[in-house]
């Protein structure tokens, strides 16, 4: 994986819709203070609202007592801020070995590994692209796809993409699991999920 970095915004792939952009910028700044970064922000409807926060280490391999201390904070953040006025539940978790990408550094970050990519608008006929991750240039995302039988390098701009994520494959199992033992991470599961009661939200 290469180590090189790109501006980012709060925006884009980690929080969408206007609601979660809002919450993301009250819950961000918290997880970052406590040296954590945040991945993914999805406010999903429900009967009792879900707000789900994927959050990693900038280095990848979270443990779950980790999850557990953002969801500390982060919960104490929502309730001084009180953003949301009905009930919710609050679900802190890793992103998982074949983790979504949501920010432009992520493209870097995972060069050579396959992905699946979907856009907003057809491009040349097509909304979705499975290939390898070849970087970035600029604001574009550099993926080599399969052209009728032959590799074909193209790039996609970031803020066409709807959706990113990795492709489980054997070679990103042992790549996160040698990154895993690297930082000392042991029997985290590939997908930790911690869920607080429900939040009633008052006036």
């Amino acid at each position: 994986m290469s180590e090189q970095t790109q501006p980012e915004d709060i925006g884009d792939l980690v929080a969408r819709a206007a609601v979660d952009r809002r919450l993301a910028a009250i819950v961000k700044p918290a997880i970052e203070a406590a040296g954590f970064e945040l991945v993914r922000l999805r406010l999903m409807a429900g009967k009792t609202r879900t707000l789900q926060i994927m959050a990693d280490r900038p280095e990848g391999g979270i443990e779950i007592d980790e999850l557990g201390e953002i969801t500390t904070l982060v919960g104490a953040v929502l309730d001084v801020e009180d953003p949301l006025e009905d009930a919710y539940v609050l679900e802190i978790s890793s992103p998982g070995i074949d983790r979504p990408l949501t920010r432009l550094k992520d493209f870097d970050t995972w060069s050579g590994y396959e992905a699946r990519l979907e856009t907003n608008e057809l491009i040349d006929g097509r909304r979705r692209f499975k290939g390898t991750l070849q970087g970035v240039e600029d604001n574009e995302v550099l993926i080599e796809i399969e052209d009728h039988g032959e590799p074909l390098i193209i790039g996609l701009q970031f803020e066409w993409l709807s959706d990113a994520k990795l492709i489980l494959t054997d070679e990103l199992i042992e790549e996160t699991l040698r990154a895993r033992k690297s930082a000392g991470v042991i029997n985290e599961s590939d997908f930790d999920t911690i869920e607080t009661d429900s939040a009633s939200e008052e006036e």
